[in-house]
């Protein structure tokens, strides 16, 4: 009965308490101090949740014995009176022990504070520790010294045959070098910087100056990608003190195991990019097509991408390449002590996810064809997209809780800093397991058809044969139907997928004033676009907490 589990929470609690009261008066130093104390405020949480539910046990209970205690009275006084000092103690201890725990709680409560007062003092500022991780990591800089060493040497020993490239390598190994030697010497961080946007003019080169050798831009490219990986990457990985969870969320969107998908797709995308680029500066006279043909070599070659001054392949390949490095910058605290990397990061994928989907959309409508590589691309992009966003947000809030504790937003943006407050939210156990990768994002089963019917769209003109502007609105409006649909998979972004309805009243609605549409196609986008609506009111799952953006998930 409910009076027995009463009692024995009673004996469990006041051993839990008394282990509590031994442990509490030990000293507590430092961050284990800190966890410490937070596991024993999460501890005695959950007993007033189990206080909460045996409560309610009584409740009832009470009001089955309320009923014999009538009976009782008329039958056997005695036995009625007995009965009810002993109801009497239960209630009493009913009410006694979760006030009691609520008392010994405020207790712990407030030593958690001290305590993390006292760490938080103790603890370095973050910028200045991520300047002695530059530091500590000394060694990182002599492969630099090689590095530099062959940037001057490359362009005679490869045959280079652009004489723009040729001096940006002598000019490039040459700072290389110097600036590695500075910073294994005095230890400077601007030094290893500096390397690090001389490692971004390699990479960027070959494109500047529309590399004529296969070699020059495969050479520029990974020594690049190596200078920024020893001057700063390297020393930047190591593990920073402090809560690894933003405050009110119950996972960690900076987490190595959430940033590998996006850093697969990121090189996934690389590497097609880098094979279209090939074909747009000469290195390969042919694009191979699995599915439109040529398609990809009219792509490549149309007036659209000729009017860029550099390589749109090549651009977008570079882009790539910055999100692949930023993505490795920083360890799993990133959203709280290199704000800017985020937002960097952020930029880096947003923007280029939209670009992308411009890109799509023009295609059909401006060169008349598609592109296998840059239909993939986009995809990734999109993917990449939402699983990102958790992480943007995060350190938004973070920025915003530094804000509202009257401290330095710029400081705390360039710098970074400590998490403000303590966090017992119930979090989502580390079991180190693939699934881990994705959380943030669910696939609801509505939004993963309007995806669907968003790339139905895309093909249907060629299906029905409609023709001019209706034939546009359709590619372009199920390109979007599509970017939306996959930027609402992220739970932070879930209410993105009404803006799906704006677009599918236009849908509805734009084939009957355009002309070039068919009885059959318009029927068809009539249809789409109520299951479009349809499906975009339900939110899907939502498994996960993010503080103060809960509201805003609807």
């Amino acid at each position: 009965m409910a009076k027995h589990d009463m009692k024995n929470m009673d004996n469990s609690n006041a051993g839990k308490n008394d282990s509590m009261a031994m442990s509490m008066s030990e000293p507590e130093q430092g961050n284990d101090g800190v966890r410490a104390i937070e596991l024993q405020l999460e501890q005695m949480r959950a007993l007033q949740r189990q206080l909460d539910q045996a409560y309610q046990h009584e409740v009832a209970a009470q009001k089955e014995e309320d009923s014999r205690a009538r009976e009782l009275m008329e039958s056997d006084p005695r036995g009625h009176i007995q009965m009810m000092k002993m109801e009497q103690e239960h209630r009493q201890l009913a009410l006694e022990l979760p006030r009691l725990l609520l008392q010994h709680e405020a207790q712990v409560y407030q030593e958690l504070q001290s305590a993390q007062a006292t760490a938080q003092s103790k603890m370095p500022e973050t910028g200045k520790m991520m300047g002695q991780m530059l530091s500590m990591a000394r060694w990182s800089q002599i492969p630099l010294l090689v590095l530099g060493l062959w940037l001057i040497v490359s362009p005679f020993s490869l045959g280079y045959r652009s004489v723009p490239l040729i001096w940006s390598d002598l000019i490039s190994g040459i700072l290389v070098t110097a600036l590695a030697v500075i910073a294994f010497r005095t230890k400077r961080v601007w030094a290893a910087w500096a390397n690090a946007f001389v490692g971004l003019w390699l990479a960027f080169a070959p494109i500047a100056f529309w590399a004529p050798d296969a070699a020059a831009y495969a050479n520029d490219t990974w020594v690049g990608m190596l200078v920024i990986t020893f001057a700063v990457l390297i020393p930047m990985m190591m593990k920073m003190p402090g809560p690894e969870f933003p405050l009110g969320w119950s996972y960690n969107p900076s987490s190595w195991l959430q940033r590998a998908p996006i850093l697969a797709l990121a090189l996934l995308s690389f590497f097609l990019a880098r094979y279209m680029t090939a074909f747009q500066l000469g290195h390969i006279s042919w694009v191979w097509d699995p599915i439109f043909g040529n398609g990809t070599v009219l792509v490549l070659g149309s007036e659209l991408s000729k009017s860029f001054p550099i390589s749109d392949a090549g651009l977008g390949a570079f882009t790539y390449l910055v999100e692949l490095l930023s993505g490795f910058m920083g360890d799993p605290r990133r959203w709280r002590t290199m704000p800017w990397m985020v937002a960097l990061f952020g930029f880096m994928v947003v923007p280029l996810g939209i670009v992308s989907v411009v890109l799509i959309m023009l295609q059909p409508v401006v060169v008349g064809s598609w592109c296998t590589a840059c239909l993939l691309s986009a995809l990734f992009m999109l993917i990449m997209v939402a699983l990102s966003l958790d992480e943007v947000i995060a350190m938004l809030q973070f920025l915003v809780q530094t804000r509202r504790a009257g401290k330095s937003v710029w400081r705390a943006f360039w710098l970074g800093g400590d998490a403000l407050g303590d966090n017992l939210t119930p979090r989502r156990p580390g079991t180190e397991r693939p699934s881990q990768m994705f959380w943030g994002v669910t696939l609801p089963w509505n939004l993963l058809v309007t995806a669907v019917l968003g790339a139905w769209l895309m093909i249907a003109p060629s299906v029905f044969q409609t023709q001019g502007q209706a034939a546009d609105s359709d590619h372009i409006l199920g390109a979007l139907v599509v970017t939306v649909a996959i930027v609402a998979f992220a739970e932070v972004t879930r209410a993105a997928r009404f803006i799906n309805i704006a677009l599918a009243l236009g849908i509805i609605v734009l084939p009957w004033v355009f002309g070039g549409a068919t009885l059959a196609s318009s029927i068809n986008d009539v249809i789409t676009g109520v299951l479009i609506i349809a499906l975009s009111i339900p939110p899907g799952k939502i498994r996960n907490t993010y503080e103060s953006w809960n509201p805003l998930i609807v």
